[in-house]
């Protein structure tokens, strides 16, 4: 989901309001975290309570997934 938001030239973090950064620019795209709740620009954001739904790995790609029905050759994270 796409929303108006600025990000800090300075440190980085990301808002809803330019009031709250010190050097804000707006973005053009910005995304919330449907896991986390966070506003991040990039859309491929991970955070800790994403990465811990991660339960298996697929050993022929490496990309990981919540469950073994969404990777084509299935291994469990140890």
């Amino acid at each position: 989901m796409a929303a108006e938001m600025y990000k800090c030239t300075t440190c980085g973090k990301v808002a809803a309001d330019e009031g709250h950064l010190c050097a804000p620019k707006e973005v053009k795209r910005a995304y919330t975290c449907d896991y986390c709740g966070v506003s991040a620009t990039n859309p491929r954001h991970i955070c800790k309570p994403k990465l811990a739904k991660m339960k298996y790995t697929c050993g022929t790609c490496g990309r990981v997934a919540p469950e073994d029905k969404f990777l084509c050759n299935p291994e469990e994270i140890a």
